[in-house]
Protein backbone atom coordinates (compact mmCIF):
# COMPACT_ATOMS: atom_id res chain seq x y z
CA UNK A 1 0.00 0.00 0.00
CA UNK A 2 1.52 3.45 -0.94
CA UNK A 3 0.29 6.70 0.91
CA UNK A 4 1.02 10.16 -0.14
CA UNK A 5 1.57 13.35 2.02
CA UNK A 6 -0.88 16.26 1.26
CA UNK A 7 -1.92 19.37 2.37
CA UNK A 8 -5.72 18.05 2.91
CA UNK A 9 -6.64 14.64 3.83
CA UNK A 10 -5.07 11.31 2.63
CA UNK A 11 -5.31 8.93 -0.68
CA UNK A 12 -4.13 5.60 -0.15
CA UNK A 13 -4.16 2.91 -2.95
CA UNK A 14 -5.41 -0.55 -1.28
CA UNK A 15 -4.73 -4.14 -2.47
CA UNK A 16 -7.10 -3.96 -4.90
CA UNK A 17 -5.64 -1.37 -6.96
CA UNK A 18 -8.58 0.56 -5.97
CA UNK A 19 -8.12 4.34 -4.30
CA UNK A 20 -9.49 5.23 -0.24
CA UNK A 21 -9.37 8.63 0.73
CA UNK A 22 -10.16 9.99 4.59
CA UNK A 23 -9.78 13.52 6.08
CA UNK A 24 -9.61 14.94 9.86
CA UNK A 25 -12.67 17.01 9.43
CA UNK A 26 -13.64 20.33 11.79
CA UNK A 27 -14.70 18.19 14.51
CA UNK A 28 -11.08 16.71 14.75
CA UNK A 29 -12.68 13.17 13.80
CA UNK A 30 -11.40 11.00 11.06
CA UNK A 31 -14.20 10.28 7.77
CA UNK A 32 -13.70 8.05 5.31
CA UNK A 33 -15.16 7.85 1.75
CA UNK A 34 -18.13 5.89 1.97
CA UNK A 35 -16.31 3.90 -1.25
CA UNK A 36 -13.16 3.44 -2.69
CA UNK A 37 -12.53 4.60 -6.18
CA UNK A 38 -11.20 3.38 -9.82
CA UNK A 39 -8.80 6.28 -10.35
CA UNK A 40 -6.84 8.40 -8.22
CA UNK A 41 -8.63 11.90 -9.59
CA UNK A 42 -11.88 10.97 -8.16
CA UNK A 43 -10.45 10.34 -4.96
CA UNK A 44 -8.67 13.67 -5.07
CA UNK A 45 -11.97 14.52 -6.61
CA UNK A 46 -13.90 13.65 -3.61
CA UNK A 47 -11.93 15.59 -1.17
CA UNK A 48 -11.95 18.56 -2.95
CA UNK A 49 -15.58 18.87 -2.35
CA UNK A 50 -15.10 17.76 1.02
CA UNK A 51 -12.67 20.53 1.68
CA UNK A 52 -14.65 23.43 0.23
CA UNK A 53 -17.67 22.30 2.06
CA UNK A 54 -15.39 23.14 4.85
CA UNK A 55 -14.35 26.40 3.54
CA UNK A 56 -18.10 27.39 2.82
CA UNK A 57 -18.49 26.55 6.21
CA UNK A 58 -21.66 23.50 4.84
CA UNK A 59 -19.75 20.64 6.16
CA UNK A 60 -21.69 18.10 7.93
CA UNK A 61 -20.12 14.76 9.33
CA UNK A 62 -20.67 12.35 5.87
CA UNK A 63 -22.82 9.88 7.97
CA UNK A 64 -25.38 12.64 9.48
CA UNK A 65 -25.46 13.38 5.39
CA UNK A 66 -26.44 9.77 4.70
CA UNK A 67 -28.92 10.10 7.37
CA UNK A 68 -30.10 13.11 5.85
CA UNK A 69 -30.45 11.78 2.13
CA UNK A 70 -32.68 9.35 3.18
CA UNK A 71 -34.84 10.71 5.52
CA UNK A 72 -38.21 12.82 2.93
CA UNK A 73 -37.50 16.42 2.96
CA UNK A 74 -39.85 18.75 5.41
CA UNK A 75 -41.99 21.10 4.04
CA UNK A 76 -43.79 23.48 5.25
CA UNK A 77 -47.60 22.69 6.22
CA UNK A 78 -50.25 25.26 5.20
CA UNK A 79 -50.74 27.12 7.80
CA UNK A 80 -48.17 26.07 10.23
CA UNK A 81 -45.05 28.18 11.04
CA UNK A 82 -41.47 27.49 10.71
CA UNK A 83 -38.86 28.68 12.99
CA UNK A 84 -37.66 31.68 10.86
CA UNK A 85 -41.27 32.80 10.91
CA UNK A 86 -41.90 32.45 14.17
CA UNK A 87 -39.06 33.83 15.36
CA UNK A 88 -38.95 36.89 13.20
CA UNK A 89 -42.86 37.45 14.83
CA UNK A 90 -41.15 36.76 18.37
CA UNK A 91 -38.99 39.79 17.84
CA UNK A 92 -41.14 42.29 16.18
CA UNK A 93 -43.52 41.63 18.49
CA UNK A 94 -41.11 42.35 21.63
CA UNK A 95 -40.20 45.31 19.44
CA UNK A 96 -43.94 46.93 19.60
CA UNK A 97 -44.36 46.58 22.89
CA UNK A 98 -45.24 49.24 25.29
CA UNK A 99 -41.48 50.38 26.98
CA UNK A 100 -42.33 49.50 30.43
CA UNK A 101 -43.91 45.69 29.22
CA UNK A 102 -41.83 43.50 31.45
CA UNK A 103 -41.21 41.75 27.49
CA UNK A 104 -40.17 44.83 25.52
CA UNK A 105 -36.59 44.83 24.08
CA UNK A 106 -34.26 47.79 25.01
CA UNK A 107 -32.46 48.67 21.40
CA UNK A 108 -29.05 47.22 21.87
CA UNK A 109 -30.75 43.82 22.43
CA UNK A 110 -32.83 44.34 19.57
CA UNK A 111 -29.76 45.00 17.25
CA UNK A 112 -27.78 42.09 18.94
CA UNK A 113 -30.97 39.54 18.16
CA UNK A 114 -31.12 40.47 14.76
CA UNK A 115 -28.12 39.91 14.07
CA UNK A 116 -28.14 36.60 15.79
CA UNK A 117 -31.29 35.85 13.91
CA UNK A 118 -30.01 36.64 10.88
CA UNK A 119 -26.43 34.68 11.03
CA UNK A 120 -26.80 32.17 13.05
CA UNK A 121 -30.29 31.08 13.59
CA UNK A 122 -32.39 31.52 10.43
CA UNK A 123 -29.78 30.41 7.70
CA UNK A 124 -30.18 26.58 9.15
CA UNK A 125 -32.91 26.20 10.92
CA UNK A 126 -35.45 28.86 9.35
CA UNK A 127 -37.12 26.36 6.87
CA UNK A 128 -38.00 23.48 9.35
CA UNK A 129 -41.63 23.66 10.45
CA UNK A 130 -41.50 24.62 14.29
CA UNK A 131 -43.88 21.77 14.79
CA UNK A 132 -41.36 19.31 13.68
CA UNK A 133 -37.91 20.92 14.96
CA UNK A 134 -36.56 17.63 17.00
CA UNK A 135 -33.44 18.06 19.58
CA UNK A 136 -31.12 16.53 16.99
CA UNK A 137 -31.71 19.05 14.62
CA UNK A 138 -30.48 21.78 17.26
CA UNK A 139 -28.38 19.39 18.64
CA UNK A 140 -26.76 19.35 14.38
CA UNK A 141 -26.91 23.24 14.00
CA UNK A 142 -25.07 23.60 17.94
CA UNK A 143 -22.30 21.26 16.67
CA UNK A 144 -21.44 23.01 13.11
CA UNK A 145 -21.74 26.58 15.06
CA UNK A 146 -18.80 25.06 17.10
CA UNK A 147 -16.81 24.31 14.15
CA UNK A 148 -17.11 28.23 12.88
CA UNK A 149 -15.08 28.92 16.33
CA UNK A 150 -17.23 31.49 17.28
CA UNK A 151 -17.82 30.75 21.00
CA UNK A 152 -19.52 33.67 22.01
CA UNK A 153 -21.71 33.86 19.77
CA UNK A 154 -22.71 30.17 19.58
CA UNK A 155 -23.70 31.00 23.38
CA UNK A 156 -26.34 33.85 22.51
CA UNK A 157 -27.11 32.30 19.73
CA UNK A 158 -28.39 29.32 21.52
CA UNK A 159 -29.87 31.33 24.52
CA UNK A 160 -31.98 33.15 22.17
CA UNK A 161 -33.29 30.17 20.57
CA UNK A 162 -34.18 28.76 23.27
CA UNK A 163 -35.86 31.46 24.84
CA UNK A 164 -38.23 31.69 21.74
CA UNK A 165 -39.00 28.22 21.61
CA UNK A 166 -40.00 28.72 24.74
CA UNK A 167 -42.62 31.76 24.28
CA UNK A 168 -43.38 29.05 21.29
CA UNK A 169 -43.99 26.44 23.95
CA UNK A 170 -46.35 28.42 26.48
CA UNK A 171 -48.54 29.81 23.41
CA UNK A 172 -51.70 27.45 23.04
CA UNK A 173 -51.82 28.69 19.42
CA UNK A 174 -48.39 27.12 18.55
CA UNK A 175 -47.97 23.35 17.66
CA UNK A 176 -44.89 22.91 19.80
CA UNK A 177 -45.31 20.96 23.50
CA UNK A 178 -41.92 20.51 24.38
CA UNK A 179 -38.58 22.46 23.69
CA UNK A 180 -36.35 20.70 22.13
CA UNK A 181 -33.67 22.95 22.93
CA UNK A 182 -32.17 21.40 26.11
CA UNK A 183 -27.60 21.23 25.19
CA UNK A 184 -26.56 21.45 29.23
CA UNK A 185 -24.35 24.62 29.53
CA UNK A 186 -24.89 25.74 25.66
CA UNK A 187 -26.12 29.05 26.45
CA UNK A 188 -22.89 30.34 29.07
CA UNK A 189 -20.79 32.35 27.19
CA UNK A 190 -17.33 31.25 27.48
CA UNK A 191 -14.70 33.95 28.91
CA UNK A 192 -11.68 34.39 26.58
CA UNK A 193 -9.74 35.97 28.78
CA UNK A 194 -8.66 36.62 32.51
CA UNK A 195 -9.72 40.03 33.79
CA UNK A 196 -7.28 41.17 36.22
CA UNK A 197 -9.26 44.05 38.72
CA UNK A 198 -7.05 47.38 38.83
CA UNK A 199 -5.08 48.01 42.39
CA UNK A 200 -5.83 51.08 44.41
CA UNK A 201 -2.37 52.49 43.30
CA UNK A 202 -2.90 52.06 39.47
CA UNK A 203 -6.73 53.13 39.99
CA UNK A 204 -5.29 56.43 41.79
CA UNK A 205 -2.64 56.59 38.52
CA UNK A 206 -5.16 56.17 36.14
CA UNK A 207 -7.83 58.71 37.58
CA UNK A 208 -4.51 61.54 37.94
CA UNK A 209 -4.19 60.66 34.24
CA UNK A 210 -7.84 61.61 33.13
CA UNK A 211 -9.11 65.50 32.02
CA UNK A 212 -10.00 67.15 35.29
CA UNK A 213 -13.81 66.79 33.84
CA UNK A 214 -13.93 62.67 33.37
CA UNK A 215 -11.81 62.42 36.53
CA UNK A 216 -15.66 61.36 38.61
CA UNK A 217 -16.49 59.08 35.78
CA UNK A 218 -13.46 56.65 36.56
CA UNK A 219 -14.33 56.97 40.27
CA UNK A 220 -18.05 55.92 40.09
CA UNK A 221 -17.18 53.15 37.54
CA UNK A 222 -14.86 51.56 40.38
CA UNK A 223 -16.21 52.68 43.69
CA UNK A 224 -19.85 52.75 42.51
CA UNK A 225 -19.52 49.94 40.92
CA UNK A 226 -21.83 51.59 37.33
CA UNK A 227 -21.50 50.39 33.46
CA UNK A 228 -20.28 52.81 31.17
CA UNK A 229 -24.23 53.37 30.11
CA UNK A 230 -25.23 54.42 33.22
CA UNK A 231 -21.75 56.45 33.95
CA UNK A 232 -22.80 58.64 30.77
CA UNK A 233 -26.46 59.30 31.33
CA UNK A 234 -26.41 60.43 35.24
CA UNK A 235 -27.47 63.82 35.20
CA UNK A 236 -27.39 66.40 38.47
CA UNK A 237 -30.78 65.49 39.59
CA UNK A 238 -29.31 61.69 40.13
CA UNK A 239 -26.61 62.70 42.21
CA UNK A 240 -28.31 63.59 46.17
CA UNK A 241 -25.31 64.76 47.82
CA UNK A 242 -27.41 65.11 51.03
CA UNK A 243 -27.73 61.56 51.61
CA UNK A 244 -24.59 60.77 49.46
CA UNK A 245 -26.70 58.26 46.69
CA UNK A 246 -26.49 57.72 43.19
CA UNK A 247 -29.84 57.47 41.81
CA UNK A 248 -29.42 54.98 38.69
CA UNK A 249 -32.60 55.33 36.86
CA UNK A 250 -31.46 55.28 32.98
CA UNK A 251 -28.66 53.93 30.88
CA UNK A 252 -27.27 55.83 27.26
CA UNK A 253 -27.09 53.11 24.38
CA UNK A 254 -25.36 54.18 20.90
CA UNK A 255 -27.50 52.06 17.82
CA UNK A 256 -26.70 52.60 14.41
CA UNK A 257 -25.46 56.68 15.31
CA UNK A 258 -28.83 56.62 17.37
CA UNK A 259 -28.48 57.94 21.12
CA UNK A 260 -31.26 55.89 23.31
CA UNK A 261 -31.75 57.25 26.83
CA UNK A 262 -33.16 53.81 28.37
CA UNK A 263 -33.69 51.90 31.30
CA UNK A 264 -30.51 50.03 32.72
CA UNK A 265 -29.62 46.73 31.10
CA UNK A 266 -31.39 44.53 33.97
CA UNK A 267 -34.39 45.46 36.01
CA UNK A 268 -32.46 44.95 39.02
CA UNK A 269 -30.08 47.88 37.31
CA UNK A 270 -32.64 50.44 38.30
CA UNK A 271 -31.09 50.98 41.75
CA UNK A 272 -29.79 53.80 44.53
CA UNK A 273 -25.97 53.09 45.42
CA UNK A 274 -24.81 54.83 48.07
CA UNK A 275 -21.06 56.77 47.72
CA UNK A 276 -18.58 55.80 49.86
CA UNK A 277 -17.73 58.79 51.78
CA UNK A 278 -14.11 59.76 51.01
CA UNK A 279 -15.60 60.46 47.25
CA UNK A 280 -18.23 63.09 48.34
CA UNK A 281 -15.88 65.95 48.26
CA UNK A 282 -14.97 64.82 44.27
CA UNK A 283 -18.45 64.93 43.90
CA UNK A 284 -19.56 68.22 45.49
CA UNK A 285 -16.28 69.77 43.43
CA UNK A 286 -17.53 68.31 40.11
CA UNK A 287 -20.78 69.35 40.05
CA UNK A 288 -19.64 73.17 41.06
CA UNK A 289 -17.03 73.32 38.59
CA UNK A 290 -18.03 71.05 35.61
CA UNK A 291 -22.05 70.58 35.62
CA UNK A 292 -25.13 72.79 34.38
CA UNK A 293 -27.69 73.81 37.19
CA UNK A 294 -30.45 72.78 35.54
CA UNK A 295 -31.46 69.60 36.84
CA UNK A 296 -31.57 67.41 33.37
CA UNK A 297 -27.88 68.83 33.13
CA UNK A 298 -25.40 65.65 32.26
CA UNK A 299 -22.36 64.70 34.83
CA UNK A 300 -19.86 64.15 31.89
CA UNK A 301 -21.11 65.79 28.27
CA UNK A 302 -19.28 65.95 25.09
CA UNK A 303 -18.94 70.10 23.69
CA UNK A 304 -22.25 69.97 22.14
CA UNK A 305 -23.55 68.98 25.38
CA UNK A 306 -24.41 65.49 24.53
CA UNK A 307 -23.82 62.01 26.33
CA UNK A 308 -20.03 61.48 25.95
CA UNK A 309 -19.89 58.81 23.24
CA UNK A 310 -17.21 55.51 23.95
CA UNK A 311 -15.39 56.88 21.21
CA UNK A 312 -15.15 60.30 22.38
CA UNK A 313 -13.73 58.86 26.09
CA UNK A 314 -11.72 56.61 24.72
CA UNK A 315 -8.16 58.87 23.74
CA UNK A 316 -7.91 59.79 27.49
CA UNK A 317 -8.90 56.86 28.68
CA UNK A 318 -6.54 54.66 26.55
CA UNK A 319 -3.83 56.99 28.19
CA UNK A 320 -4.69 56.92 31.52
CA UNK A 321 -4.35 52.92 31.76
CA UNK A 322 -0.69 53.29 29.87
CA UNK A 323 -0.10 55.65 32.61
CA UNK A 324 -0.79 52.92 35.11
CA UNK A 325 0.66 49.84 32.40
CA UNK A 326 -2.47 48.31 32.24
CA UNK A 327 -2.96 48.45 28.57
CA UNK A 328 -5.36 45.84 29.36
CA UNK A 329 -7.84 47.41 30.94
CA UNK A 330 -11.19 48.13 29.69
CA UNK A 331 -13.81 50.92 31.53
CA UNK A 332 -16.09 48.05 32.06
CA UNK A 333 -13.38 45.86 34.18
CA UNK A 334 -13.83 48.74 36.75
CA UNK A 335 -16.75 47.29 38.16
CA UNK A 336 -14.48 44.26 39.14
CA UNK A 337 -12.70 46.79 40.63
CA UNK A 338 -15.06 47.75 43.25
CA UNK A 339 -16.58 44.19 43.25
CA UNK A 340 -12.92 43.21 44.61
CA UNK A 341 -13.41 46.07 47.20
CA UNK A 342 -16.36 45.27 48.57
CA UNK A 343 -15.68 41.28 48.87
CA UNK A 344 -12.45 43.06 50.94
CA UNK A 345 -14.68 45.10 52.80
CA UNK A 346 -16.63 41.67 54.22
CA UNK A 347 -20.45 42.27 52.89
CA UNK A 348 -21.96 40.86 49.49
CA UNK A 349 -22.83 43.65 46.81
CA UNK A 350 -25.34 41.95 43.91
CA UNK A 351 -27.81 45.05 44.40
CA UNK A 352 -24.53 47.16 44.31
CA UNK A 353 -24.07 46.00 40.62
CA UNK A 354 -27.16 45.65 39.70
CA UNK A 355 -26.74 42.33 39.09
CA UNK A 356 -30.57 40.28 38.59
CA UNK A 357 -29.55 37.32 40.81
CA UNK A 358 -32.25 34.22 42.00
CA UNK A 359 -32.86 34.01 45.73
CA UNK A 360 -31.02 37.27 46.35
CA UNK A 361 -34.41 39.47 45.15
CA UNK A 362 -36.32 38.44 48.98
CA UNK A 363 -33.59 38.85 51.08
CA UNK A 364 -32.21 42.41 49.88
CA UNK A 365 -36.24 43.80 49.65
CA UNK A 366 -36.34 45.02 53.21
CA UNK A 367 -32.52 45.77 54.14
CA UNK A 368 -30.79 47.23 50.40
CA UNK A 369 -30.45 50.78 51.74
CA UNK A 370 -28.91 49.73 54.86
CA UNK A 371 -26.40 47.04 53.24
CA UNK A 372 -25.52 49.52 50.64
CA UNK A 373 -24.54 52.37 53.00
CA UNK A 374 -22.29 49.65 55.18
CA UNK A 375 -20.65 48.86 52.03
CA UNK A 376 -19.77 52.37 50.79
CA UNK A 377 -18.41 52.98 54.49
CA UNK A 378 -16.51 49.94 54.65
CA UNK A 379 -14.89 50.16 50.74
CA UNK A 380 -11.23 50.86 51.65
CA UNK A 381 -9.95 54.72 51.24
CA UNK A 382 -7.97 55.81 48.16
CA UNK A 383 -4.55 56.31 49.19
CA UNK A 384 -4.73 59.40 47.78
CA UNK A 385 -7.16 62.51 48.31
CA UNK A 386 -8.93 62.66 45.21
CA UNK A 387 -10.79 65.75 43.65
CA UNK A 388 -10.84 67.13 40.58
CA UNK A 389 -8.47 70.47 40.52
CA UNK A 390 -9.70 73.65 40.03
CA UNK A 391 -9.27 75.40 36.71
Amino acid sequence: MVQRRRGFGRVRRERSGRFSAAYVGPDLQLHRAAETFQARIDTEGWLAVERRSIDLDQWLPPGQRRRRSVAPERAPKPGGPTVGSYATGWLDDRCERDPHDSQALRPSSVKDYRSLLANHIIPCLGRIPLAELKAADIEAWYRKLGARRIPRARAKAYGLLRTILNSAKNDPDMPLTENPAHIKGAGRVPRSTQIHPATLAELTVITEAMPDELRLAVQLGAWCALRYGEVFELRRKDLDTTSGVVHVRRAVVWTKGQVTNDRPKTSAGVRDVAIPPHLMPMVVSHLEIHVEKRQDALLFSNRQGRNLRPSEFQPAWHAARAAAGRDDLKFHHLRHTGAVLAAQSGVTLADRLGHTTPAMAIIYQHTAADRDRLIADRLPKSPLALSPRRP
